[in-house]
């Protein structure tokens, strides 16, 4: 599994909820989030570089845990990929097809997710009558990283983020980064208690047991679990406990390619 950080890890939660027995790397690319405002391109060549990382170690099923990775590059890595590679998108849009009450609907990612309207194409590709609103919210996911989720700063984005789907009258709101559910206290509060909140963590942990059933390929157990990163490995356990929990005991450092750092830089 990876993602451009620890948001991935609500992803991992899950998977381990569902999975007890399934052993697990994850790599998060620390070093280089966030990947929203940078392009589809040199996100797919992060992402090939990675899913190459991690095949190399002889996985039997790639889930990219990652919204931005998704849009760009899952499709190239289903191509050339030896395992099953799962992505986030689609379980997201069947949860929030399943929560909405008045059909309309609403998600929020980061720049490159909503740019790419992947979301828009796959409650499309569902047929239902459904209307969605979108909104990037760029600065979200560097306040997650910096431990922040209840600061004035950020709640003051909140509510200019939000504002125009709490104007369309969404009653369902897919949460289009992995790192978002760690903001569902402040969303809740924003977007009002009769909105449903929708994380595509616990969908796609189904999607992950689903597919090791149908292939006959569950674990026996025990687990081993293996948490890689691109960055500062102290860092990134230390957050990395705040979403998954004591699971993130040791985090190795992994080094990329020379372009391991922030678009801003």
């Amino acid at each position: 599994m990876f993602d451009s950080g620890v948001g991935g890890l609500t992803v991992v939660r899950s998977i381990i909820d569902q999975l007890p027995n399934e052993s697990i790397v994850y790599f998060g690319d620390s070093a280089r989030y966030p990947y929203g405002p940078r392009s589809l391109e040199e996100i797919r060549g992060f992402a090939r570089e990675i899913a190459s990382l991690l095949l190399d170690r002889d996985v039997k099923q790639l889930v990219v845990a990652c919204n931005s990775v998704e849009v760009a590059a899952i499709e190239d890595l289903a191509a050339t990929s030896r395992v099953p590679v799962l992505g986030v998108i689609e379980p997201g849009v069947r949860a929030a097809l399943r929560a909405t009450r008045s059909g309309r609907v609403g998600v929020i990612g980061t720049e490159a997710t909503i740019a790419s309207r992947e979301y828009d194409r796959a409650v499309a590709a569902t047929g239902a009558s459904v209307e969605l609103a979108s909104a990037a919210c760029p600065e979200f996911v560097p306040h997650v990283e910096a431990g922040d989720t209840t600061s004035e700063e950020l709640r003051g984005l909140a509510e200019g983020y939000l504002a125009p789907l709490r104007a369309a009258g969404v009653d369902a709101l897919i949460l289009g980064c992995t790192h978002y559910p760690l903001l569902t206290g402040l969303l809740q509060v924003v977007m009002g208690p009769d909105v449903q909140l929708v994380s595509s963590a616990e969908e796609t942990a189904k999607d992950v047991y689903a597919d090791l059933v149908r292939g006959d390929r569950l674990a026996p157990g025990p687990p081993v679990y293996e948490f890689l990163c691109s960055g500062d490995p102290e860092s990134f356990r230390v957050l990395g406990a705040r979403f998954l929990g004591p699971e993130v005991s040791e985090v190795r450092s992994t080094v990329l390619s020379a372009t391991a750092r922030h678009p801003w830089s």
